[in-house]
């Protein structure tokens, strides 16, 4: 295997039922999150409590459960890119990316309202290879990685609570 070659990150199948009103995207799954084959994983990411924040539940502490709790709400979950080369899990890092089928995945989900993005990247990343639909809300929101430490808990909730109104 050549060096640019062991960089190679693969992303995950994407969550979310015909029903999801709301896709969320991120860019490519950090390391923790390959390795486990979870999104989110790693433990510092604050993802998934956002997400029981702006449900207003309990943050499920099994993986299958808040996949469940996502399905549940109508909320879909993916990358936009499919592949990329990246060293560590940094975002700043991405390089080369093949972007998921995401036009395929949108229209076969005719209750989508919503696209949110988490991160720049992910919007940049979409926006280099995707165009904006009519009749779907767009949300650019900043990231819940740990890299976003400038954002506290309650900053990235607060950023994050227009997209549950949604719901």
């Amino acid at each position: 295997m050549n060096k640019e070659n062991s960089h190679r990150k693969v992303g995950l199948l994407p969550i979310g039922s015909l029903m999801a009103k709301v896709l969320i995207l991120g860019s490519i799954p950090g390391d923790k999150s390959i390795a486990m084959q979870q999104y989110y994983a790693h433990p510092r990411n604050r993802f998934w409590d956002i997400i029981a924040e702006g449900l207003q539940v309990e943050l499920p502490q099994h993986y299958h459960m808040k996949v469940e709790l996502l399905l549940q709400h109508h909320i879909a979950l993916w990358d936009v890119a499919h592949q990329a080369e990246r060293k560590g899990s940094l975002d700043s890092a991405i390089r080369h990316v093949v972007p998921n089928h995401l036009d395929h995945f949108i229209e076969n989900h005719p209750s989508l309202c919503a696209i949110a993005f988490n991160g720049n990247k992910a919007k940049e990343i979409y926006q280099r290879h995707f165009n904006k639909r009519q009749g779907i809300h767009y949300f650019e929101l900043p990231s819940t990685s740990p890299a976003n430490a400038s954002y506290s808990l309650e900053r990235l909730y607060n950023s994050w609570k227009p997209l549950f109104e949604v719901l």
